[in-house]
């Protein structure tokens, strides 16, 4: 009973010291928040308030005056150098983040920082030299070597540079394991530099062509790109037709059709001209005509439309496009009917008539229908990047606005 009385008396010591220790400590840390509090500058918490008022021209000003009276916030240093770029001032954001470098108290972890922030200042501004220097400098930082080396692959495709390109995905793949398409069109883009000199380089064209085909074994047959399998077959059949195998050319270019269909118009021309020069062009559009059924594409249309034409036979191409157009109704499709139409007519030097042109080209002015249309179709006459939007009327196998690769679609927009 005794050890038990003991017991309880103890309890009743130690729970009021607990409970005054804890108070005691609490009253420390409140005093010491509210010190610290009182020290900040009554600057940063105007700024703080612009800011959530998304007034960032008053917020900058304010911060500024913070970073005046304490050197010692990085953090705000960072977040102004940030501010600065976002808005394009690309010289105050590199004052703001040199100042940091050139503290020689700096943290280990914020040089890596300020080096990493000052080379994508240098890279907005379009210094690929010193944006490339910084980055390389963080390129084996724990916390930044990925980052480093996706922007390192940014300035080499900027200056196509595709070798040094080809060795940071090399070095990307390692970190991430994790496999990178844009690998396969580095290599083309090196069989494409290689074909363009006088005279083309052909036995080292082909080794890169290997390089990208070997690029893209790595990936399993659900990630290989369409992309990537057409630029392959048609940069074989480019050198296939340099070293005067027609065949060969042949086989290459109508693998496009079966293994990337949608890349077909980028290779109707060729194929065309390969049947050609056998005296076999009417095999050739069977089929193309065949494959377009099964694969419908308004730049194929437009294609097989012309070479009806060239074959002389007008009738063929106006119950081709009618036929076409009666299946996949475009406005886009009709405009290059019609322009189809005033160029045979030209050629004819004869104006319409009942027994040349269709029922509709009896009953209105083609030409005056052809501008009226073009006017409002020739907007739809683009490619657009699935990624940032940029549209052109060329195809692209990097995006010229946001450096994706393979975002452009072989469709124009009506024909989505």
């Amino acid at each position: 009973m005794e050890a038990g009385v003991d017991f309880e008396v103890w309890w009743f010591i130690l729970i009021p010291i607990v409970f005054a220790l804890g108070w005691i400590a609490a009253r420390v840390d409140f005093k010491q928040m509210l010190s610290e509090t009182r020290q900040l500058p009554d600057s940063y918490f105007k700024g703080l308030n612009f800011l959530l008022n998304e007034d960032h021209d008053k917020a900058i000003d304010a911060f500024i005056e913070v970073a005046k009276l304490d050197t010692e916030t990085t953090e705000l240093h960072f977040a102004l150098g940030n501010l600065f770029r976002r808005r394009g001032e690309i010289e105050r954001a590199i004052r703001v983040h040199q100042s940091l470098l050139n503290r020689a108290d700096l943290p280990r972890k914020d040089q890596e920082q300020a080096l990493y922030q000052i080379g994508q200042d240098y890279f907005k501004a379009g210094m690929f030299d010193r944006s490339e220097e910084a980055f390389k400098r963080v390129m084996n930082s724990q916390s930044l070597s990925v980052s480093a080396i996706r922007h390192l692959i940014r300035i080499y495709e900027s200056v196509h540079d595709w070798p040094k390109a080809i060795e940071m995905v090399e070095r990307l793949k390692a970190l991430l394991n994790e496999p990178v398409p844009a690998l396969v069109h580095y290599h083309c883009e090196l069989v494409e530099q290689a074909l363009r000199t006088q005279p083309a380089n052909l036995n080292e064209a082909i080794k890169h062509l290997d390089q990208a085909e070997q690029a893209m074994q790595v990936d399993s047959l659900e990630q290989r790109s369409e992309a990537s399998m057409a630029r392959i077959a048609m940069l074989r059949a480019e050198i296939a037709a340099q070293q005067g195998q027609t065949q060969n050319q042949r086989l290459q270019l109508e693998s496009v059709l079966n293994d990337a269909p949608s890349y077909s118009s980028l290779v109707a021309e060729k194929l065309l001209q390969n049947y050609q020069q056998t005296d076999q062009l009417a095999r050739g559009l069977e089929l193309l005509a065949h494959h377009f059924e099964a694969h419908f594409s308004l730049d194929l249309f437009v294609i097989l439309l012309k070479h009806y034409r060239l074959q002389g036979d007008d009738e063929v191409a106006r119950r081709f496009a009618a036929k076409t157009l009666a299946a996949h109704p475009s406005l886009l499709g009709l405009s290059k009917f019609f322009e189809s139409e005033l160029k045979a007519s030209s050629a004819a030097e004869t104006g319409f008539t009942a027994s040349e042109s269709s029922a509709l080209a009896e009953i209105l002015q083609v030409d005056f229908l052809y501008k009226i249309i073009h006017q409002h179709a020739q907007r739809l006459d683009r490619r657009e990047c699935r990624v940032c939007g940029f549209q052109a009327q060329s195809f692209y196998w990097q995006c010229p606005g946001c450096n994706q690769w393979e975002t452009y679609s072989t469709k124009r927009l009506e024909g989505k």
